[in-house]
Formats: C-alpha cells, sequence, structure tokens
C-alpha cells in the first residue's frame, strides 16, 4: 500500500540539457507543470567586454573583405591591361 502513497506525490525534475524545470504527478506520470531556466544575469563588465570581442570581429572581417576586394580589382587592372597590350599588338599586326 506505500506504493500507492508514493505514486501520488508530485516529482520536481531538473533537466540537465536546458535546465527547465518539470513537475511531474507519480500517479498519472504526466507533467503538471514546467518552468524555463532562468539566465543568469552578466555583469556590465562581462557585456562590455563581449561586446569589445565582437565589435574586434567585425572590424577584422571587414578588413578581410576589403583587402579580397582591392585583390580582386588588382587582378582585374591586371587582366584588363593585359588584354589592352594584345589588342593592341593584334592591331599593330594588322597594318604591318
Amino acid at each position: 500500500m506505500s506504493e500507492t502513497r508514493d505514486e501520488t506525490r508530485v516529482f520536481s525534475v531538473v533537466c540537465p540539457c536546458c535546465g527547465a524545470t518539470l513537475w511531474i504527478d507519480g500517479a498519472t506520470r504526466s507533467v503538471l507543470r514546467s518552468e524555463k531556466a532562468r539566465k543568469a544575469k552578466g555583469s556590465l563588465d562581462d557585456f562590455l567586454a563581449k561586446e569589445h570581442k565582437r565589435q574586434g570581429e567585425l572590424d577584422r572581417k571587414f578588413d578581410a573583405t576589403f583587402e579580397l576586394q582591392k585583390e580582386k580589382h588588382a587582378k582585374a587592372d591586371e587582366l584588363f591591361r593585359e588584354a589592352l597590350g594584345k589588342a593592341e599588338k593584334g592591331e599593330d599586326e594588322e597594318q604591318d
């Protein structure tokens, strides 16, 4: 008979993954209530450190993208000059 008594208890279970709390009815084995885990609030210094890190990453990505575009334009200019040189040589050969 003690088995019946234990089954009517309500159990509180904390999810190891997300930290949510579930209240489970022992008799019906159904979830009675759930509560999301509360996020720990960080300090202002932590927030500022994260923002500085994020800003540094954005600056680094911007500089890398700028350099890549600069290299693409330089290569395109080089190819254009080569094509222009070939075209001029081709015109000179036709006139001879």
